[in-house]
């Protein structure tokens, strides 16, 4: 659509704004021709009207503060939304569901960045771009916020209802559940908000009923007493992904199991960090191989303080003889590898744990004791009859929830589970037949390795928030065996008494569902299934990628992948791109404990959005990223070094209201061989690099590859555009006196300023659009204009013949440099090249002469070498061209012979010494040898800077006799 307002922006040659422009670029002398100062107050008013562009024709630098502003406006556009005008086939991302309890962290901002650089690029690219954003109920995590906040009030979940809690839940969503959807908004993500989801809406809901419902028909869910991960204070189930492991200082328990029917010599001793479990043992297993034990083996064990209970000693493999005493105390309801051997093996399973982390009534004496509690007593009691070894310091590998931060319990309850292995299997073939695509590769190998040895997933929480789970028992009958499943209560009761009689009565199971089933059907429960006929499930599934952590690969991505294949016949993304984790600049994992945590709100108001959007997505796929304040203040820097140099742009452009000059200036096109040949030097090298930095930018896109893009963009701007064009192009703005050249470096600047700011776009939206807006002329927002056509023409010739020009410019700042001559000084030079190179350079001696500082009515274009060319410093800047400056132009020869032999001595003096403390044997033998290696290191330096220093005198000295 056209943009009117700040489209209009002009330009001014006001002296406040030249001045400034002189702070970010060489300084120039006064142009020849500048635009009328009307303008600026045409352009200030019109941005008044629009309130919600500003141009760097008014402001010094880009205010952070518009970013909302700037948003709002795309969102009240429409742009967000996905566009088929222009054809092609939709991109779709499905946006990780965050946490309703969530505020925003640098995780957030990660997949945000990501996801919104790929949902950018592909909607200029024309593609009807679908970004589903959306929030999940977190069961856990937002029952403990509104628990807690019920306690604040003096009320336990146990004094309400479940129908009165779960309307404090809503009531507390509603309240403070869109914090997180609009932090994102903040860091620029570009989703269609009209299609924003929550995993607890009607529509979801009735997805994930109908998945349980379709899975227990197939015979893929089945409920059983297994051994889960247990929260004694949540009093539920939790998820591997709601487990986190730290490393805790512990004991390691030595304790004495007596071989019955045996000697008071015969017995094992067993290491163990959890004394208390032993009531649970079922055996005492060592390794075959083990030698010390083989006697044993067959025999009995008696548990100890458990008044003489028996236990089969086995030998198995699995057991590590170099750990402990080689000895395993065999508890499989209390530890999941002792669990999966008496599964292997057929032993009994005994649970000594009630649900709130007490020992039960198989626990004896101990019973209604705290684990903690218990294991000091046992420990205790086990001194007392001489049954304890010793108890060692030992470090812990301690489960804890990730949500309520308590010791998680292994522990054998009741669940609800959904065989995996038949959909585990699908979802290897999607892989193998390169249906999915994981990115990067290396991570095909972990998902792989998971989902060939994949467990059954346990499925159900004892929550009161989510998804219930919709079974209901029959009054009076035993739960394993008689129950419905419905999709309702009506339809439950229906079916039941078809059943069982008009009389039944049922009740539906108080267990709900694990968020992450919901979250598994997330692809296309937000596109309108199980209702296949909805124009979003037709127009936008499967997705295009999924882009998340690699930390998730497994609890989230694998289940999406097995639940898309099994529920609608096809992979629900074609990409799976994985992010690594973002760590201190020490390389350290960011946690509130360490003091290392960055806000990425902080953050934006500190540095903009777009500088922590840049830093963020210069990583590699998978890697972790250091994030370092140096990093976002270097970003910083480069979002002033664009507008600053979009500032120069607007000064000198023509005003709007010159048709005439527009008209001449946007009728340069470059993007025919035959125009391109016919650019200046500098214009053909700056057009031919943006050429080939466009190919290079798109393909990095589609290759997902968005560090090397943002690489390649950055270095380009910076080292090519405003270091070398910028300054180059000043000639022509205020030297030249040619009308026609003035038009041309008009036209290039805008011409690459314009496309460097599309392929920026993505990673930068907002002060790439505030500078889009800014420039006359453009038909379209940023957000949605064209991506730049690639397989443009290049002029090669140029590029070598720039840089050879670039090499001369960068020898003679060099020797300004080492002479140490005054900035200002202009200083005369001759060049000496052949005919061909002459020939190009003496056409931008004017461009040669401004970035070199030298005078331009004294340089000497010649094939053979000036007359004075021993009394000058010669540089070679290429085969078959170099330069000489006449010394005395540069410095006071005298004096500097004088400040180099004061020099001389002086260094002269510390290489001595340095020499001997090298010849001194005392020294060398005994001190330390990274001290030697120091002195060593400093004596060769000493020694070169000797050399260099002789060199330079004997040149001077030369040129004095001379």
């Amino acid at each position: 659509m056209a943009l009117a307002g700040p489209s209009h922006l002009l330009s001014s040659s006001s002296a406040c704004l030249r001045r400034l422009n002189q702070l970010f670029f060489f300084a120039h002398r006064r142009p020849a021709w500048t635009p009328r100062r009307a303008a600026r107050r045409f352009c200030a008013a019109v941005a008044s009207e629009r309130d919600v562009f500003t141009s760097p024709e008014v402001a010094k630098s880009f205010d952070f503060t518009s970013e909302e502003r700037i948003y709002k406006w795309w969102e009240s556009q429409g742009f967000f939304k996905p566009n088929f005008d222009r054809g092609g086939d939709p991109f779709v991302i499905p946006m990780p569901p965050a946490n309703v309890t969530g505020s925003l962290h640098m995780g957030h901002a990660m997949f945000v960045t990501l996801e919104d650089i790929m949902i950018r690029y592909f909607r200029m690219k024309g593609r009807p771009a679908l970004w589903i954003p959306g929030t999940d109920h977190a069961g856990i995590a937002t029952q403990l916020v509104v628990e807690k906040m019920l306690a604040a009030e003096g009320i336990k979940r146990a004094d309400l209802t479940r129908e009165e809690f779960t309307k404090r839940v809503w009531e507390w969503k509603e309240k403070y559940g869109s914090t997180i959807t609009n932090q994102i908004k903040r860091l620029g993500a570009s989703c269609d908000w009209t299609r924003e989801c929550f995993t607890l809406d009607d529509q979801l809901s009735h997805a994930v009923v109908e998945a349980f419902i379709r899975l227990n028909e197939k015979g893929l869910i089945y409920q059983g007493s297994y051994l889960v991960n247990w929260s004694p204070n949540l009093q539920t189930a939790v998820s591997d992904l709601e487990v986190e492991y730290f490393e805790e200082p512990g004991y390691l328990y030595y304790m004495k199991y007596r071989v019955a029917g045996g000697s008071r010599d015969d017995f094992m001793t067993i290491a163990t960090t959890r004394p208390e479990t032993l009531f649970g043992d079922v055996a005492v297993a060592v390794n075959p191989e083990d030698q010390r034990y083989a006697k044993y083996v067959g025999k009995l064990a008696i548990v100890p303080l458990t008044f003489g209970r028996h236990v089969p000693i086995i030998a198995d493999r699995y057991v590590d003889p170099e750990f402990g005493t080689g000895v395993l105390k065999i508890s499989p309801g209390h530890d999941q590898n002792d669990y999966h051997i008496a599964r292997k093996l057929g032993l009994p399973i005994l649970n000594v744990m009630n649900k709130d982390g007490t020992l039960n009534d198989v626990a004896g004496l101990y019973s209604g004791m705290d684990r903690f509690e218990a294991r000091e007593k046992l420990w205790s009691d086990l001194v007392e009859t001489n049954l304890a070894v010793k108890k060692e310091p030992y470090t812990l590998r301690v489960p804890r929830s990730q949500r309520g931060g308590e010791v998680i319990e292994p522990l054998i309850s009741k669940q609800w589970f959904v065989t995996m292995e038949p959909l585990a299997e699908r979802a290897l073939h999607a892989v193998e037949k390169g249906q999915l695509t994981i990115l990067p590769e290396r991570f095909e190998k972990i998902y792989n390795n998971w989902l060939t040895n994949i467990k059954d997933w346990c499925i159900s929480r004892q929550l009161w928030w989510g998804h219930r789970i919709p079974v209901w028992y029959i009054v009076g009958k035993k739960c394993e065996e008689d129950y419905i499943v419905a999709r309702n209560a009506e339809e439950a009761l229906a079916k039941a008494q078809e059943k069982y009689g008009k009389s039944v009565e049922i009740y539906q199971d108080p267990d709900v569902l694990d968020t992450w089933f919901s979250s598994a059907l997330w692809p296309f429960s937000t596109l309108g299934w199980p209702d296949v006929s909805r124009e979003d499930f037709k127009h936008f599934y499967p997705a295009t990628v999924l882009e998340t952590g690699h930390d998730i690969l497994f609890f989230w991505v694998a289940r999406m992948v097995m639940m898309g294949i099994e529920f609608t016949g096809s992979v629900p993304f074609s990409y799976v791109y994985l992010h690594g984790l973002i760590r201190d600049s020490e390389e350290k994992k960011m946690s509130k404990s360490l003091g290392n945590v960055i806000d990425p709100l902080d953050t934006m108001n500190e540095y903009g959005t777009d500088a922590l959007r840049f830093t963020l997505c210069m990583g590699t796929a998978g890697q972790d990223i250091n994030l370092s304040t140096e990093r976002l203040t270097s970003n910083k820097a480069f979002t002033n070094k664009l507008w600053n140099a979009g500032k120069f742009l607007l000064q000198n452009l023509p005003e709007r209201s010159d048709v005439t000059a527009w008209d001449l200036l946007l009728a340069n096109k470059f993007d025919t061989e035959a125009a391109l040949q016919q650019l200046p030097l500098p214009e053909g090298w700056v057009v031919t690099g943006l050429h080939e930095l466009i190919d290079k930018v798109s393909i990095s896109y589609e290759k997902f590859y968005f560090g090397d893009a943002a690489r390649e963009i950055y270095d380009f701007f910076w080292s090519h555009f405003a270091d070398w064009y910028i300054e180059s192009s000043k000639t022509r703005l205020y030297h030249s006196g040619d009308g026609s050249a003035t038009i041309t470096a008009q036209s290039v600047l805008v011409y690459v300023f314009e496309n460097i700011l599309k392929l920026l776009h993505p990673f930068m939206p907002f002060v790439t659009e505030e500078l889009w807006q800014a420039l006359p002329y453009r038909k379209d927002a940023l957000i949605v204009a064209p991506w730049p056509s690639t397989d443009l023409p290049k002029n090669l010739l140029s590029i070598k013949r720039f840089q050879n020009l670039q090499s001369l410019i960068r020898g003679i700042r060099n020797v300004r440099a080492e002479y140490s001559v005054e900035p200002a000084k202009r200083i005369s030079a001759s060049v000496v090249a052949t005919a061909d190179v002459l020939e190009y350079i003496s056409k931008e001696k004017q461009v040669l002469a401004l970035l070199s500082k030298l005078d331009a009515q004294n340089i000497n274009l010649t094939e053979s070498l000036p007359g004075d060319a021993n009394q000058c410093v010669h540089i070679v800047a290429d085969e078959g061209l170099e330069a000489y400056l006449p010394l005395a132009d540069m410095v006071d020869v005298s004096a500097e012979v004088e400040r180099l032999s004061k020099r001389l001595s002086k260094l002269q003096t510390e290489y001595d010494t340095l020499l001997a403390r090298l010849s001194s044997p005392s020294f060398v033998e005994k001190a330390p040898e990274n001290i030697v290696h120091g002195v060593r290191e400093k004596a060769s330096e000493a020694e070169e800077k000797i050399s260099l220093t002789k060199n330079r005198l004997a040149f001077l000295q030369s040129t004095v006799s001379t």
